[in-house]
């Protein structure tokens, strides 16, 4: 097999990992960017030369597209660029990455669709609840961390893994997924990425005239750049900061408030799912909050017993793997590993087309 590169690209931030033919890998981070280009060209030096033979790329937004991977020609970029207005806050990073690799590389380039993933959900969880003329649906978003989920929740649950499963993925943007056979059936976010759970700078889902009532204080452009940069866990604490780390070392008391907003919005959530699902079978923590914070989980845990969830405390804290109380459901926490998913979609790209 041929060296892989595979490329998550924000607007902030640009992550990327290099798979090399042996299975070793090696992954580059570079954050708090102003221009993801910088990002781009230390990613250049960083490789040293190396030139892959396919680069994959992580697109927030397919639009209707349930492919999990597609090469990125004239036609595919013509289409990316008009469903824009579905992901502003992320598909021009993800497209900027497209761009500037193929200025580097004349080797093939794969999108991998976060919202291929839930094209299994089914009608009653995909509809909105308006006319059907308009042709809008939920899709759902974080498809790529849900189905490197999926790939290793048997070896860590075995039969349980195919049963109803609620997997949380909390970081600055959240989401749940309710899984049964390792399938997506429903997802918390909807026709955008702005929708579901309270995140660190959009609201998550709003009561209608909430939006009616802005949009006759602003002009869109302006309320576009409040629903994505100044909602969520930011506007909760006052505007002091967006990032759970920095609000749960807060002793303020609107830092505070933000994080139990947090915990509860989440455990409704979950709640919520169990109940469509007749019960669950086991929960699973990812993300970068979802992984890293012990304190999170722990608040978001601590009301579930009528739903069979526990943690054990010392569990909780040390991280990684199960960390349910004995008499609980399980409980797992697994690192979010969307770079492996693409990897994996691009090395099966390269075997089919031998």
């Amino acid at each position: 097999m041929k060296s892989i590169l595979t490329i998550n690209s924000g607007s902030s931030s640009v992550k990327a990992s290099w798979f090399d033919a042996n299975g070793s890998r090696r992954d580059f981070r570079y954050e708090h960017l102003r221009d993801p280009s910088v990002g781009f060209e230390q990613l250049m030096q960083d490789l040293s030369g190396q030139i892959p033979a396919i680069i994959g790329h992580r697109f927030v937004h397919g639009g209707d597209i349930t492919d999990a991977a597609r090469i990125v020609d004239a036609d595919e970029l013509q289409h990316l660029q008009a469903i824009i207005p579905l992901a502003p806050l992320h598909l021009p990073g993800n497209l900027l990455g497209v761009e500037l690799c193929q200025k580097r590389y004349a080797v093939p380039q794969l999108a991998c669709f976060d919202t291929a993933f839930h094209s299994t959900m089914p009608p009653l969880a995909q509809r909105l609840p308006i006319p059907e003329s308009y042709g809008l649906h939920r899709y759902g978003f974080h498809g790529l961390s849900y189905a490197h989920i999926a790939s290793v929740l048997p070896a860590l649950l075995g039969d349980k893994a195919y049963g109803k499963v609620v997997v949380a993925h909390l970081g600055s943007g959240a989401s749940l997924c309710l899984m049964e056979n390792l399938m997506s059936q429903d997802t918390t976010m909807g026709y955008t990425p702005a929708g579901g759970l309270v995140m660190g700078t959009r609201s998550g889902d709003l009561d209608p005239g909430v939006m009616l009532e802005l949009a006759q204080r602003h002009d869109s452009e302006t309320l576009r750049d409040i629903v994505f940069h100044k909602m969520g866990l930011l506007a909760l604490s006052q505007g002091v900061s967006s990032e759970m780390s920095e609000l749960l070392a807060s002793s303020s008391e609107a830092c505070r408030f933000a994080v139990e907003y947090f915990c509860r919005n989440v455990r409704g959530a979950i709640a919520s799912l169990a109940a469509k699902a007749g019960g669950i079978d086991a929960l699973v923590f990812t993300g970068g909050i979802g992984e890293h914070s012990a304190v999170i989980r722990n608040k978001v845990c601590a009301d579930l017993a009528f739903i069979g969830i526990a943690l054990d405390d010392s569990a909780n804290v040390r991280g990684l793997g199960r960390i349910q109380a004995r008499d609980s459901k399980p409980v797992c926490v697994i690192a979010a590993d969307e770079e492996q998913q693409i990897y994996e979609l691009c090395r099966a790209h390269l075997v089919n087309t031998l």
